[in-house]
């Protein structure tokens, strides 16, 4: 009789919990919910600051012609990002008769075969480009003689190249150009960073809506988490004082020139 019960309780039970995994399979697997901000897109809207090109923040500095190069696994595949400041800019006009102009930032990403960072055209597979739009508030209230403000986030152009064509997934504008709704700049890098700081990157509505939290704040460096509220994926960003972003995931800074 004890064994009887035992095995009829055990059978119960494990009826129970197969009918519980069955019955609450998106509560296992739900996106986690989206961090609420704690800066307003103010600090970046056109028609209450002014902006430079000349991008100083100590996170986040934009020099002309700075080139960064990382290397990395992504699920087993070696990758390569390089990212350059172009002597180029590009201007944004808004509704309310603001115009700003801002700084062109070109990532490279590719299948880095060799796993050194650097891209071989001839025998490397190019993923994707894109051509990022930033600039710096000049806001008295932020820092002291406007060293190192918001830096702001107006866009981006993306050519990803796959099954032989290119989509331009995830491509915005701030002012609306691209006839996308919801559009406005974001917030890619704080004045005066603080651990729990969370912002919204990218602001164009169903396109790309990233946001951001400060996780960390270390003696030189800071520790980003990004979240993707669209498809619910997330990711950790590393910055340093001075050298801006030195990990992007599992990719980590090899060189600096410029």
């Amino acid at each position: 009789m004890t064994d009887v019960r035992r095995n009829t309780v055990w059978s119960a039970t494990v009826l129970l919990c197969l009918v519980a995994v069955l019955l609450t399979p998106r509560l296992a697997f739900a996106a986690p919910p989206p961090p609420q901000p704690t800066l307003s897109l103010d600090l970046c809207d056109p028609a209450q600051n002014t902006f430079t090109v000349d991008i100083n923040n100590p996170y986040f500095p934009l020099p002309i012609d700075r080139v960064w190069a990382y290397s990395g696994k992504e699920q087993g595949e070696n990758i390569g990002l390089q990212i350059t400041v172009l002597n180029e800019t590009e201007t944004f006009k808004f509704g309310g008769g603001q115009t700003v102009t801002t700084r062109v930032v070109e990532e490279r990403e590719w299948a880095d075969t060799t796993a050194d960072g650097v891209f071989d055209p001839l025998n490397e597979q190019l993923i994707e480009v894109s051509r990022n739009y930033y600039a710096q508030t000049q806001d008295n209230t932020e820092t002291p003689q406007n060293e190192g403000g918001t830096v702001c986030y107006f866009g981006e152009n993306v050519d990803i190249f796959e099954n032989g064509g290119v989509s331009h997934e995830g491509a915005w504008r701030a002012d609306g150009r691209k006839g996308l709704p919801g559009t406005a700049p974001g917030i890619f890098m704080p004045a005066e960073p603080q651990r729990g700081m969370t912002f919204q990157q990218e602001v164009a509505e169903g396109v790309a809506q990233d946001l951001a939290t400060i996780t960390n704040v270390g003696k030189t460096t800071i520790t980003v988490r990004d979240f993707n509220p669209l498809d619910g994926s997330t990711g950790t960003k590393v910055y340093e004082q001075g050298t801006g972003l030195i990990q992007d995931g599992p990719l980590r800074l090899i060189s600096v020139t410029g």
